[in-house]
């Protein structure tokens, strides 16, 4: 039997097959030395044919994986193939290849075959990492959006029915700054939630529509600037034709940012002067106010998240630095552009987006 298989070694070496294929072959005798190997495991591993054949297979094995290796090398000794057996194998730059083997026993000898399958394994890896994420964002999206929501709508109703029973001013008044913390606080996890949604879930979710007319939004988030900002003059020049094809509650959101910036880091003394309106199938927002031009260095990270402080922290400054990075992401979902041009005579955002479907 052993002159056999030495015949079919010495065969093997000059057939084409084991010249060329790309997996590794290989015979092993029942020591745990290999007596024959094709040119792939030199360019699969790096090694030439000496430095296998010298020294038993289990060196090359990762520690891990010795284990496992040991107990399918006594499965072949005792004539019962291996077949898809995974381990790692030692690469001769010292890192590891994953590999799958099938080993089928003949006589003493085993005929052996390893496919390299380390980049299938990192896809795996990689599949479960994406997954894993997702989950995470699961979580973290429903911790955001019922576990901390819930109290903080408990808060703000407690206060609301005290402020109907006490007629204290002092308490009122302080009862309105527990209730505008807690719109504050619902405004940053609304931020928060759409960044998670921006970048682990491929952007932020829109639901472009022409059923509901987009002017009563725009004065929403206009007519909630007011009132938290009494002292501020807001001149509005909205000029178009409802319906919109877009998403109102977005938009709102949208103008509520581009606002809120303006606020905190505009001149008080003038005005900010909000502009809408619409241009053949195009529809354009701009918000517009004076004061100090956004400083040369802060201008190529406008849009990143976590950007704070274009002129100084105001009043009422993004607290997490994602507004402008969120109207960014609902200008790109609306297939829009959000631009600004900054200058000693005014600061003004303007959004363009086309109006049809």
């Amino acid at each position: 039997m052993q002159g056999t298989s030495a015949m079919i070694a010495a065969e093997s070496k000059y057939s084409l097959t084991w010249r060329v294929t790309p997996d590794l072959l290989g015979i092993l005798n029942n020591e745990g030395y290999f007596e024959a190997t094709n040119p792939a495991w030199q360019r699969v591993l790096g090694y030439h044919p000496s430095d296998i054949q010298s020294r038993r297979f289990f060196e090359f094995i990762h520690p891990a994986d010795l284990a496992r290796t040991h107990s399918a090398f006594d499965q072949i000794l005792i004539g019962k193939p291996i077949l898809g057996f995974e381990n790692r194998y030692r690469h001769r730059n010292g890192s590891y290849r994953y590999l799958s083997w099938n080993g089928v026993p003949e006589g003493d000898k085993f005929f052996c075959s390893a496919r390299d399958i380390t980049e299938q394994k990192a896809n795996e890896i990689a599949l479960r990492s994406t997954e894993a994420e997702a989950r995470f964002r699961e979580q973290f999206i429903a911790v955001l959006g019922h576990d901390l929501r819930n109290p903080l709508a408990a808060i703000s109703a407690a206060g609301r029915m005290i402020a109907r029973s006490v007629q204290d001013q002092d308490v009122n008044a302080m009862l309105g700054t527990i209730d505008g913390s807690v719109d504050r606080m619902t405004r940053m996890i609304d931020d928060v939630m759409d960044f998670t949604r921006a970048r682990l879930g491929g952007g932020i979710t829109i639901e472009r529509r022409r059923d509901i007319p987009l002017r009563p939004s725009l004065e929403h988030a206009i007519n909630e600037i007011r009132l938290s900002h009494p002292h501020i003059q807001i001149e509005e020049r909205i000029n178009f034709d409802d319906p919109v094809y877009c998403d109102p509650q977005r938009i709102c959101q949208m103008l509520s940012n581009l606002l809120a910036n303006a606020v905190a880091h505009g001149s008080h003394a003038h005005p900010v002067i909000v502009v809408a309106n619409d241009d053949d199938d195009r529809f354009m927002l701009s918000v517009i106010n004076s004061g100090d031009p956004i400083p040369t260095e802060a201008r190529d990270s406008l849009f990143e998240p976590f950007t704070r402080g274009l002129a100084g922290e105001g009043e009422g400054a993004d607290g997490l630095g994602l507004g402008l990075f969120i109207t960014a992401q609902i200008a790109e979902a609306h297939h829009g552009r959000l631009s600004f041009r900054s200058d000693r005579t005014a600061t003004e955002f303007t959004f363009v987006m086309q109006n049809s479907s």
